[in-house]
């Protein structure tokens, strides 16, 4: 989400009459330091931000956007970097992977190419988005097409003897970004794309900056519940009273962290809490004091519910030795990435498996 960002800002802050093409990893097969959905926006004059792999791609990938540009068509081009050949992009990489990049150049005055799509996902209410790519066409016009799913009648462009009707019941039940080969003439990249995760902190002591600012490094929203005289402007964070946060929504890509060091806010904060939908609630300080606020929730009868415990973890963060402020920030920031991602902690060299999953193209039937 952070990348989309800075995209946008890019792409909003440049020369009207400035040319730009958007490369998009749209396939992967095997390893890849980036997965499908990345992307990297180049400009005519070979600046760009974003990327599709760890650095070893961008030099061509910078050539084919310009030459997406000075065409003024899109293409897909295969990086394999398990085959021996000298004349392979990207050979002796060692990273056994094969990756699909799309090039598209942006049409400015086309009010639907792909970063005025991108935009839209970051407007309004916060939502899953679901956006269709179009990676392979013989209609060149339609290649590297990208859709705003919003139902049966958005996909009406793709191909008049398509069944829209049933592909739309299967983006539907999509919980995860996939390649859908329509036929031999189309194929489709579907890409799940969540909100930015939501930190919420309650706390204004001293050890809130570190987690501001890591937070901001990684491109999540931040909002803080604090008297807004108790807490120091940043640009990016979000400061609300404690009355304003009984309304505020939560969703399933919210956290929030209670740190204000004192145990009557603290509890009071927790009460609130149970009262709303919140996947991660994280408690400084010791177990004890966590124990005791939940015991004395039950005492004055409000009780955590029981289906709401396993998402509190008091204490708060990962076990990796932290001591400092910034370190325990870190530590709070690992965990809340892990439950969020649905992975166990562990060692990468304890994995026996690929670290991703691979991507398996489903075929549309």
């Amino acid at each position: 989400m952070k990348e989309i960002k800075h995209i946008l800002k890019q792409f909003e802050e440049a020369e009207a009459e400035e040319k730009m093409a958007l490369a998009t990893v749209v396939r992967v097969e095997g390893s890849s330091y980036r997965r499908m959905g990345a992307r990297m926006l180049v400009s005519e004059n070979g600046t760009w931000i974003g990327g599709i792999s760890g650095g070893c791609l961008e030099g061509d990938a910078l050539k084919r956007a310009r030459m997406a540009i000075l065409k003024g068509k899109a293409s897909t081009i295969t990086y394999d970097t398990t085959i021996d050949d000298d004349h392979q992009i990207g050979v002796g990489l060692g990273c056994n992977g094969v990756i699909d990049v799309l090039f598209k150049p942006i049409n400015r005055a086309d009010k639907g190419n792909p970063l005025e799509v991108l935009k839209s996902t970051q407007e309004g209410p916060r939502k899953i988005s679901k956006l269709v790519k179009v990676t392979r066409s013989e209609d060149s016009d339609l290649l590297g097409e990208l859709i705003l799913f919003n139902g049966v009648e958005s996909l009406q462009r793709l191909n008049e003897k398509l069944d829209t009707n049933q592909l739309a019941e299967l983006i539907r039940e999509l919980d995860k970004s996939k390649n859908i080969v329509i036929n031999e003439e189309l194929t489709l990249f579907v890409e799940v794309l969540p909100p930015a995760y939501h930190l919420v902190l309650l706390g204004h002591q001293y050890d809130l900056y570190p987690l501001l600012r890591q937070t901001l490094e990684l491109g999540w929203d931040i909002t803080v519940v604090a008297p807004k005289n108790k807490v120091s402007a940043i640009k990016g964070v979000q400061v609300i009273t404690p009355d304003e946060f009984d309304q505020m929504q939560t969703d399933d890509y919210t956290a929030v962290v209670l740190m204000s060091h004192s145990l009557h806010t603290d509890k009071e904060n927790l009460r609130k809490l149970t009262k709303k939908n919140v996947r991660y609630i994280g408690m400084l300080g010791p177990k004890v004091r966590s124990e005791r606020i939940w015991r004395e929730l039950e005492e004055e009868g409000d009780q955590i519910p029981e289906q709401l415990m396993p998402n509190i973890y008091a204490p708060v963060g990962l076990e990796i030795g932290a001591n400092t402020p910034d370190e325990i920030a870190l530590s709070i920031l690992a965990e809340i990435k892990t439950v969020f991602s649905g992975k166990e902690v562990a060692h990468l060299r304890e994995r026996s498996q690929p670290i991703h999953e691979r991507d398996r193209p489903m075929t549309f039937k």
